[in-house]
């Protein structure tokens, strides 16, 4: 007889420390932040309010779901739909990392060799960046031109054009502190027409620090920000606090690498593992990565720090320059021909397809086949998707499940926005409904 496979459980996020630290404490969060959090996080962002009220919904069977019925023993399945945001989800944008990291190898990379770049910059900059998010595209720019006019110059070729994806991150190792830098992953050389990529030597990184020190001073002289006093003081530092860190190269045969470093470039700002949450004390307490350290946090600022990571509405933190822009992507699918010589890693899905393949994105995540029904094993089928609010309600009271599986209500500070749909008081600890048995949620 073959092994099981691994059987998907649905994640219950209310259960999760983050989900209970930020029910229990948003409402208080958002009446004292521009008193206690708007001088050291920024200004209040409306949309922050949209994403945290879309995540306090996610994996609610309440907000909608998809039926699932198994193939092989005829028992029923409720999905429930998730937030899909960006930086404060843990569990959605785990997802979101997994895809980009797929299409980014099989739709824009080619087979040449990479290197992973980080550029930094210095601690007294920092604070232009918090309060003018804008200022992060152009951060990017800087990057960019910079790496472009040190490869041309290590090839040499003036007419070579290298290949780069820049990603912004704000966060570091904790993510209270504002620390916004950028990780690129760049082609290691240059593509200098007919097909021909040139590779680049061995280069002094100080050099390619230096470039990034001038562009970025001049970007925020040019826009206001600094003085030219203020760039003859940082000049006169022992430290000028920019720093750029090159990778060792990947060869285009290293795919697994590859694909590890294009799911890094987005990676979630926090680690729910690392994380406890003590409601009795209104506190956090994350751990580093290594475990040796830990800082404690009141609730209030945890959430402050983390809604300080979540990008506006619309806004890119991933960025295509040089040959893997937009344009030039675009130029190369209308071509007449494609290129023999650098070839193209061939997609194994169409972009479409790679979006809509749930399954396939939790099972990579999660080691589960969450298609694998629970009980038989057989494969599960999605027959419908419930949207419609009243029909969403008569079928959890039919199932026993409307009182059962509504969010409890937050046990510390004032009630939550009555757009929320929370227990009436009366059933606050009635948790005892469950489903009947050929259904499963």
């Amino acid at each position: 007889m073959p092994e099981a496979s691994p059987v998907y459980r649905p994640r219950k996020p209310h259960l999760t420390p983050f989900y209970q630290c930020v029910q229990d404490h948003y409402d208080t969060f958002e009446r004292v932040y521009e008193e206690r959090f708007a001088m050291r996080y920024g200004f209040w962002r409306p949309y922050l309010k949209e994403v945290i009220y879309r995540y306090l919904e996610c994996g609610d069977l309440h907000r909608g779901f998809a039926r699932l019925v198994c193939q092989t023993c005829g028992r029923n399945f409720l999905l429930a739909y998730s937030c899909k945001r960006r930086y404060f989800c843990p569990s959605c944008h785990q997802k979101r990392v997994v895809a980009f990291g797929e299409w980014l190898c099989q739709h824009v990379l080619q087979r040449v060799p990479y290197r992973h770049f980080v550029f930094s910059i210095p601690k007294i900059l920092r604070r232009f960046f918090l309060h003018d998010r804008k200022l992060l595209a152009a951060l990017s720019r800087c990057a960019w031109e910079s790496l472009k006019s040190f490869l041309q110059a290590a090839i040499p070729d003036a007419c070579g054009i290298p290949g780069s994806v820049v990603a912004t991150q704000t966060f570091g190792e904790w993510p209270d502190r504002y620390h916004p830098h950028l990780h690129v992953l760049a082609t290691d050389g240059a593509f200098c027409g007919q097909g021909m990529f040139r590779v680049a030597p061995r280069f002094h990184l100080t050099d390619l620090e230096k470039l990034f020190r001038h562009s970025v001073l001049s970007m925020l002289l040019r826009k206001g920000k600094i003085t030219r006093e203020f760039i003859g003081m940082m000049q006169g530092w022992r430290h000028s606090g920019f720093n750029v860190f090159c990778g060792e190269r990947i060869f285009p045969h290293q795919k697994r690498s590859l694909e590890r470093l294009a799911a890094y470039l987005i990676r979630a700002s926090f680690s729910q593992e690392r994380m406890d949450y003590l409601p009795q004390e209104a506190a956090v307490i994350y751990h580093s990565k290594d475990g040796k350290e830990k800082k404690t946090y009141d609730a209030l600022e945890w959430i402050a720090a983390m809604g300080t990571h979540v990008p506006l509405r619309g806004e890119q933190m991933v960025r295509y320059y040089g040959e893997f822009s937009n344009s030039v992507r675009g130029r190369r699918r209308k071509a007449p021909c494609v290129e023999a010589i650098p070839t193209v890693l061939e997609p194994q899905i169409s972009t479409a397809e790679a979006s809509k393949n749930w399954a396939r994105l939790i099972q990579k995540v999660y080691e589960a086949d969450p298609l694998v029904c629970s009980h038989c094993q057989g494969r599960l089928k999605v027959i419908s998707f419930i949207e419609d609010g009243e029909t969403i309600r008569k079928i959890l009271e039919h199932l026993g499940l409307w009182l059962a599986n509504a969010r409890p209500i937050p046990k510390a500070h004032s009630p939550p926005d009555p757009c929320f749909s929370q227990l009436p008081a009366r059933y606050e600890e009635d948790f005892s409904q469950i489903p009947p048995p050929q259904w499963e949620c």
